[in-house]
């Protein structure tokens, strides 16, 4: 029998942030089921947990979207650090990562990881075809900072920063104009979408990926960490940003980010909602 833990992420309020499933010991779990599962609880990512590689690491994560196998998300490492800490495991981990090893800390309800993935720049696709996958006019892309970028720590996503709060609220995505992003951009995956407004060190965000069925992320990790990256490039020094995701669709969740000579860390909160067993 297989159990599962399902936390929200990046909250300390049940219903807020966004949902992750955990399976706590997927070994006896047939290789072709992992994706089903996934598809099953439908959440942005779910999680399948194996031993270390490393006998001195503290587990192995397989990550998975509704669609696909990843390397790398956020509120994943944040929530099952949580819930391994909270089933006795020591509040300092090295999780095993599509990515590599990703050192985490538990301590006191608040997680965090760091990782030293590089900076990846793949392309700046056109700003018209930014603003038709987002359903808003070209001029309310800003390129102040940056043009639209696809940027990734181990997972892309064209990042974008908008006008105004305005027109982040008034987002609806266009899939035939992802499709047509994902297809003039390979390297893109899905051709996420992170729309963000920014003042100073607070940023409101929102992440779509409608091609890997998540046609909106309340709360996207590793997209906060490619921004953060992104921006201590584009401004020349260290970043500390506070991201606040996932209001527009009533899950509101908030992602503490530190970027430090391309050392990224990710910090919140996650609270247990659910648990249960694989009954298959």
């Amino acid at each position: 029998m297989t159990h599962y833990v399902v936390y929200d992420v990046f909250t300390d309020q049940v219903f807020g942030g966004n949902p992750l499933a955990v399976i706590l010991d997927a070994g006896a779990l047939p290789e072709h089921d992992l994706q089903r599962i996934a598809r099953e609880f439908n959440f942005s990512e779910t999680v399948f947990l194996f031993p270390a590689e490393n006998p001195e690491h503290t587990a192995k994560m397989r990550i998975f979207t509704p669609t696909m196998e990843i390397p790398f998300a956020g509120h994943p490492t944040i929530g099952t650090a949580i819930a391994l800490a909270d089933m006795g495991t020591p509040g300092e981990m090295i999780l095993e990562l599509g990515v590599g090893p990703i050192p985490a800390r538990v301590k006191d309800g608040q997680a965090s990881f760091t990782t030293k993935v590089p900076l990846k720049k793949s392309g700046t696709p056109d700003p018209a075809l930014v603003a038709q996958c987002l359903g808003l006019d070209v001029d309310e892309i800003t390129t102040a900072t940056h043009a639209p970028q696809i940027a990734s720590v181990g997972l892309p996503f064209v990042i974008t920063e908008l006008t105004s709060r305005d027109a982040l609220a008034r987002i609806r995505t266009d899939t035939d104009a992802f499709r047509q992003g994902a297809e003039t951009w390979p390297d893109s995956m899905d051709f996420a979408q992170l729309a963000y407004v920014r003042n100073a060190h607070m940023v409101e965000a929102r992440m779509f990926a409608p091609l890997d069925n998540i046609p909106e992320d309340p709360a996207t990790g590793s997209a906060a960490a490619a921004l953060g990256a992104l921006l201590e490039e584009r401004l020349g020094h260290s970043i500390n940003l506070e991201v606040s995701q996932g209001v527009d669709m009533g899950r509101p969740s908030r992602i503490d980010v530190h970027v430090k000579e391309g050392a990224i860390t990710i910090s919140g909160t996650a609270r247990r909602v659910m648990s249960g067993t694989l009954e298959y």
